[in-house]
């Protein structure tokens, strides 16, 4: 690994415990407490450096486990839950009674247990700072605005989710039972404060990788800025909307300066190997760190990101699960919106976001041709009785991504069977022939569109949708990692992007049309528009992820790792041609200028944005611009953990949630304005509080808690 990569070990984890809350006893940070160790320790320069390192764990909490993708990514537009079905049954995608104060383990209970105990870390990085610190070394302003970012940071979450939270500035001096939860104007300009003080504090360069400097500071300022001037404090935020998007545009355009966007939306994904060049592009302003040297930095989690997004895909014939593949625990199935949301023929970010072809890498097992296939007509002329339809090495599994209208496919019906359906062998009809891999299409022939699929069998399209649980899906490609140590292993190697200057100008853009000049939000759109239209000599049917990491993995080079002789589940090519109906017409044009807006009226008459528009009752300019500007927030930061925060922000999950997401209709639930647009406090820590020494009665733990809940 790199020396001078940043590290936090589960030593230095154990620093974060103590008894701030009692709800935080099963909380993977407080494997040991505290008071295991000399507390003196603490009190030095080795211990005060220990102990910000420490805290950095804040930074994991997102990407450890469950409770980060179920809290981040569903029950929006962009993700309904998948084949693992508890995430949907939960409560978080489907909204249903199951989303309580009693809420398991892996939804926003953890975010609360995880983030207070680094909370109690900075504060006794803030105060013990002045006093034990020696103040000569260079270090002393870093370690002081890494603490103020860290505490910032994490009462930042909190307040995203929780609304008001408590605030505890000061460090714990036992375990303290009696507490208020601050407003949310009290909440965020104490964020405020404290990034300010980390922007005032860190270099604008970080002494290791992974370091947090000036610009996150910058980022976040910008970030929370924004989120005060949004719809869901639009009771107490008036005072300070105007100067906070001002100031929106004044950090954004610093951070874009000092981290200029990747030439290429690509690059921010082409994963090679844990500690790689990918991992420290010119984008990417901070990233919580992980690698590959084993538990000694993971932690008990290492980055699980990679489980959530993947299409099962290990239990077709000729697919097995491999480490290039990914291990399916599949919590995330994409909406038709995640489809539909992109130019798919321009926007080269639908294809280098999404997976849509998975190798034969199973020779022993892959499909063959039936006698009865032969004898329907429909099987290829050079099809063969007992000959298998594809081999190792090929394609074994394709997703068509075409639109309504398109009338190329239809299932394949053998004795009054749908074949287009099977569970391990899937066979569909191109122009009337059975094709030689699986293949997975959204629209078959006469079918119109429709944007949620599970409102009744009459308007399922395609054959994909049709599966429920939503084990099969276009799956995003962001997360994938080939560098694993096994096959089975939930340890991630990747580093997890938290910031990246893309969403600083995407920012600035929102910051510009919330001043109601939308002329000057335009040139900031297109900053990330015409990156992603395919340049000038690319070639479009190429894919690229983090899957391509197994080829420089030790476990794989021996045909370990699930990897036989034949091949890969990571294939290198896309559907691009096949399923824009462009075979035939491959080109390599550039398509930056189609990308391009040229005017408001490019977002007002937008052909992909106006049927989104429709469905979700965007009928004025200004709700026009406001949803252009989420749709575009897809479009680049799709599957990265921003969307339900930045829906709930703006207000904006209700219409979005009942008009893209099927998580409702299969479970009889709904969006309730008046309640979930935040999060339930956790009872278990409601119930370990006390008000002049007794428990909290009933009536007061409901006086406490968010309403509705």
């Amino acid at each position: 690994m790199k020396t001078n990569k940043i590290i936090y070990s589960a030593l230095i984890a154990s620093l974060l415990g103590g008894g701030m809350l009692t709800s935080c006893s099963d909380d993977f940070l407080n494997e040991e407490q505290i008071n295991a160790f000399d507390t003196d320790y603490i009190k030095t320069t080795e211990g005060l450096d220990a102990t910000v390192t420490g805290a950095y764990l804040a930074l994991r909490t997102k990407f450890n486990y469950a409770w980060g993708y179920n809290t981040y990514t569903l029950g929006t537009d962009e993700f309904t839950d998948a084949n693992n079905t508890d995430a949907g049954q939960m409560g978080t995608n489907c909204y249903s009674a199951r989303l309580d104060p009693s809420y398991p383990k892996e939804g926003p209970k953890n975010i609360w247990d995880n983030l207070y105990p680094c909370i109690e870390a900075t504060n006794r990085i803030i105060d013990y700072m002045p006093k034990y610190y020696d103040q000569k070394l260079a270090t002393y302003n870093t370690r002081l605005g890494e603490g103020y970012f860290l505490r910032g940071y994490s009462y930042f979450e909190l307040v995203k989710q929780f609304g008001g939270v408590p605030l505890v500035l000061t460090p714990s001096t036992g375990v303290k039972t009696e507490f208020t939860r601050a407003s949310e104007e009290e909440c965020y300009a104490q964020i405020i404060a404290d990034l300010e003080e980390a922007y005032k504090l860190l270099p604008e360069k970080p002494e290791a990788t992974g370091r947090i400097t000036k610009w996150a500071a910058a980022h976040f300022l910008a970030k929370a800025h924004l989120y005060r001037a949004s719809e869901l404090y639009a009771g107490w935020n008036g005072q300070y909307a105007a100067a906070d998007l001002d100031a929106v545009i004044k950090y954004g355009k610093e951070v874009v300066a000092a981290h200029p966007l990747c030439n290429d939306f690509v690059e921010l994904w082409d994963y090679q190997k844990a500690n790689g060049d990918n991992e420290s592009v010119s984008e990417v302003i901070l990233a919580a760190q992980f690698s590959n040297d084993g538990s000694a930095t993971r932690g008990r989690f290492g980055n699980q990101l990679h489980l959530c997004f993947p299409s099962v895909y290990q239990d077709m014939a000729g697919t097995k699960r491999d480490i290039s593949g990914g291990r399916e625990f599949s919590y995330a199935s994409a909406t038709q919106y995640s489809m539909d949301v992109f130019d798919r023929v321009n926007d080269s970010r639908f294809w280098k976001s999404f997976i849509t072809t998975y190798g034969c890498n199973d020779n022993s097992v892959a499909p063959k041709w039936t006698a009865e296939d032969i004898a329907s007509g429909f099987a290829p002329v050079t099809a063969v009785a007992g000959e298998q339809r594809f081999k190792g090495g090929e394609i074994g599994i394709k997703y068509i991504v075409n639109s309504a209208g398109d009338d190329r496919y239809e299932p394949y019906m053998l004795g009054g069977v749908n074949m287009s359906n099977g569970a391990a062998d899937v066979k569909v009809l191109k122009n009337g022939v059975i094709q030689n891999p699986h293949i997975f299409v959204t629209f078959y022939k006469g079918q119109a569109h429709n944007w949620n699929t599970s409102a009744n069998e009459a308007e399922l399209t395609g054959n994909y949708y049709r599966v429920y649980p939503h084990k099969r899906s276009v799956a995003i490609s962001k997360w994938r990692d080939g560098n694993r140590e096994s096959v089975a292993s939930q340890f991630g190697t990747r580093d997890a992007i938290i910031a990246r200057s893309a969403e600083d100008v995407l920012m600035i853009a929102e910051a510009y049309i919330r001043k109601g000049d939308v002329n000057a939000a335009i040139p900031y759109f297109n900053q990330l528009r015409e990156r992603a239209g395919y340049a000038e000599g690319e070639d479009r049917s190429k894919h690229v992820d983090g899957g391509q990491a197994y080829k420089q993995n030790t476990a794989c080079t021996d045909k370990g790792g699930g990897h036989k002789a034949d091949g890969a589940i990571y294939c290198e090519t896309n559907t691009y041609y096949e399923s824009n109906n462009m075979e035939g017409q491959e080109t390599t044009a550039s398509t930056k200028a189609a990308m391009k807006l040229n005017s408001t009226d490019d977002i007002l008459n937008s052909e992909v944005d106006a049927p989104i528009y429709a469905a979700i009752g965007a009928t004025t300019d200004a709700q026009k611009y406001m949803a252009f500007l989420l749709n575009e927030r897809s479009r680049e930061l799709i599957g990265e953990l921003h969307r339900w925060e930045t829906l709930a922000r703006c207000k904006a999950i209700e219409a979005r949630w009942n008009a893209f997401n099927d998580g409702g209709k299969r479970n009889n639930s709904s969006f309730d304005p008046n309640k979930h647009y935040y999060r339930p406090i956790p009872q278990a820590w409601l119930d370990g509080l006390t008000s002049g020494g007794a428990a909290l009665t009933a009536e007061q733990k409901q006086e406490m808690q968010n309403p509705g809940y």
